[in-house]
């Protein structure tokens, strides 16, 4: 114990950190204003999950003593201390800058208009608004006189209502409570205005300004309105009946999920004490670390999608997704792939070219199956169409669908029941595995010979997050991976069929093997006095083992460079430890994603790109895919790449023991890496396309076949700054 509390950051507290990152954006005044409020809506969000996750396991560790204590690495009661601590102190400072943005957003012109400050015209609109929009959708409950306390779902917001009596003899107050239907009504109303001047309304307001009417056969002295939320244990239980299908397992352990544990409760500060007390009663707290003081309005998850409105300059700017130059004005996407290796960048890249190429699939002749991995999924997705489409065309379609992806689990059921009525082949994931992967096969006849198209990427097939998150996708038609990603789909479909890897790492068969030995290696050459370093970018760095290899990797001299956007156990900079490790966070207007691993390897580099983290669940309980990238080219893209990303000077963090989210100044310009790679990408697309397309093709086919790697003229040393 001692010595994991000396080397590594606990991982809770590093996600606190993480979430301290997001609300630094939210105070960036750099940051365009309303943009400023959907960090607060994102840090909202993710603080919930958090609670529902992390929070949740942490307090079923504390009834296994000293076991549970190993599991999270830390003493549950003390570290449940230690988180509430925090979060109280995030939360004032994301109360303050919530103030400060109103005040700023009146000065662009826009009003939150609370039910005290209504003029006649406008108190005219929200009445009616009441009667006809809210009322019908309101069901309050008398709760102090109520048999059985209502359920309250998880993260929904309620408003907690004290009616303070005038008739003699009765009791002094009564307690109502009221769901706000949020889940059918949109919480953010603009109110009509004939000028330039924008009035925003909450439906929390809107029904605290018609509570008499909602209450009006009470005599009452005085009566008001109080936000709660109630976040609850996300944890699935899957229960054991092998009499029932893994989907009615899961359909089942959603709807209890529902009826969780509560984890959290969190309330208006100014809600009068009996009331609060009464609710919390009622709902079973058993104390106050689990009670979180509040200002008037909660869920700011609903600011993600704040309208936009105001002017232009409120919100970001978002360049269009570009086409790829390989892909323009070409009348086979396929045949594109089958010359080259293409590397696509997202959001810089446009995702339409991934739903072009399986509704390209779905309609060719010569296609026979297509095969693909299914994690998360936009609603409406088009993804799924093309799937069904391709087997309504004839082909075979086979889609593994990861029923417990979290919080996405009821999506997938949607998806699973549409996908097998259409025809296609759904299995459920592997037992005792997530498949976390990312890739499809397309299989096609050619000249007498069976061709294998395929996708690996690091992000989800979601239409709507490619244009949020940043993630790689590498298409292909290079045998050595396409016949392992053949090989992989036959193990989730017939599990015994586990096959043998040489090009692939494929968790929980081969990774950790694999990352070991490519840092063996390193260690290697540093000791012979070889040049030796590393660069790598993930998302969370947590395994503990991989952590203490990272260390002995430094320890012998060898240059690493991380990025990791997430949780970070490791401590870099430590003397005689980690002196070798430099590490940043970058937290800026995309999410970042995906995974990116770089080796020296003795001067013959080796790049790969990854579904998965280094987490334990990544490298032994999940399906995770790991790709080498072969192609000069692409290997050259990807240097560039990680490169720009460890210039910013605006928008990383160093990762430090202390969690303080330093941000990484220097006396250059100031420079966004995310900006920088829209305009490299730009440069490079365009230096590309003055290529006659017939030499462009040559050359990249030719670097393609070259298998053996060549020395980057890009050094770590010039990653140094």
């Amino acid at each position: 114990m001692k010595n994991k509390v000396s080397t590594l950051i606990n991982r809770d507290l590093s996600w606190l950190s993480f979430n301290a990152r997001v609300l630094q954006e939210a105070e960036d005044e750099s940051v365009p204003l309303i943009e400023r409020l959907r960090f607060l809506g994102i840090f909202s969000n993710n603080r919930d999950e958090f609670f529902k996750v992390r929070v949740a396991t942490i307090r079923r560790m504390m009834k296994f003593g000293k076991r549970g204590r190993e599991i999270i690495g830390a003493d549950p009661a003390q570290l449940l201390e230690q988180v509430q601590q925090i979060v109280i102190k995030q939360q004032k400072k994301f109360d303050k800058l919530f103030s400060k943005i109103l005040l700023e957003l009146e000065e662009g012109n826009i009003f939150f208009i609370s039910d005290k400050e209504l003029n006649p015209t406008q108190e005219l609109f929200v009445r009616d608004y009441f009667h006809q929009k809210v009322y019908p959708n309101l069901m309050p409950i008398m709760i102090d006189s109520a048999p059985h306390f209502p359920y309250l779902k998880d993260r929904m917001i309620y408003l907690a209502v004290r009616i303070k009596s005038t008739i003699k003899n009765a009791p002094k107050n009564k307690f109502s409570l009221i769901e706000i239907p949020t889940d059918v009504l949109p919480r953010i109303i603009v109110l009509p205005s004939t000028t330039d001047k924008k009035n925003i309304i909450l439906l929390e307001d809107i029904i605290r300004f018609c509570l008499n009417d909602i209450y009006s056969i009470f005599d009452y002295e005085t009566i008001e309105g109080y936000t709660i939320k109630l976040t609850r244990d996300a944890e699935l239980d899957i229960d054991s009946d092998v009499s029932k299908s893994w989907l009615e397992k899961v359909q089942k352990s959603v709807k209890q999920r529902k009826r969780g544990e509560p984890v959290r409760l969190v309330y208006d500060e100014r809600i009068p004490s009996d009331l609060l007390e009464y609710i919390v009663k009622k709902i079973k707290l058993k104390d106050g670390e689990y009670l979180t003081p509040g200002g008037k309005y909660h869920n700011f998850k609903d600011f993600i999608n704040f309208p936009k409105i105001g002017r232009r300059e409120l919100w970001f700017k978002i360049p269009k997704p570009l086409n790829h130059p390989a892909f323009i004005d070409q009348k086979s996407l396929l045949s594109v792939i089958k010359s080259k290796d293409i590397l696509l960048a997202y959001p810089y890249h446009s995702f339409l070219h991934i739903i072009d190429l399986l509704r390209e699939a779905s309609i060719d002749p010569n296609v026979s199956s297509i095969k693909m991995t299914l994690y998360r999924a936009s609603t409406n997705s088009s993804i799924v169409n093309a799937l069904i489409n391709a087997a309504r065309n004839g082909k075979h379609v086979f889609v593994v669908l990861e029923l417990q992806a979290r919080f996405d689990e009821e999506t997938n059921i949607y998806y699973a029941d549409k996908l097998q009525e259409a025809g296609v082949e759904v299995i459920f994931g592997v037992p005792g595995l997530k498949v976390h992967s990312k890739l499809f096969l397309i299989t096609r006849k050619e000249e007498k010979k069976v061709v294998h198209y395929a996708h690996i990427g690091t992000g989800n097939f979601n239409e709507k997050t490619a244009k949020l998150y940043c993630d790689h996708s590498l298409l292909t038609a290079d045998k050595s991976i396409t016949q392992e990603v053949e090989r992989l789909f036959a193990f989730y479909h017939d599990n015994y069929k586990t096959g043998h890897f040489k090009h692939l790492i494929v968790s929980p068969f081969n990774s950790r093997k694999r990352y070991v030995a490519l840092i063996n290696k390193e260690i290697e050459n540093a000791l012979l006095g070889k040049d030796a370093w590393m660069i790598l970018k993930m998302n969370s760095l947590v395994d503990e083992d991989m952590i203490k290899k990272l260390y002995e990797a430094s320890s012998a001299g060898v240059k690493i460079r991380l990025i990791v956007r997430g949780i970070c156990s490791l401590i870099p900079g430590v003397p005689g430890l980690s002196e070798n490790i430099k590490a940043i966070s970058i937290v800026d207007k995309f999410l970042e994603h995906s995974r990116i691993f770089i080796f020296c390897h003795g001067g013959e580099e080796k790049y790969f790109l990854s579904s998965g983290d280094w987490m334990n669940r990544n490298l032994d309980f999940r399906s995770e895919v790991t790709v080498p990238i072969y192609d000069h080219e692409l290997q050259a893209q990807l240097m560039e790449y990680v490169k720009i990303q460890f210039q910013d000077n605006s928008k990383a963090r160093f990762h430090s023991p202390e969690n303080v989210n330093e941000y990484v100044h220097n006396s250059k310009r100031t420079f966004k890496a995310q900006d920088e790679i829209y305009k490299w990408i730009l440069n490079l697309q365009s230096q590309q396309s003055r290529l006659p397309k017939e030499l462009n093709g040559k050359v990249s086919s030719l670097k393609s076949a070259k298998r053996k790697n060549s020395t980057s003229p890009i050094r770590i040393q010039k990653l140094k700054s």
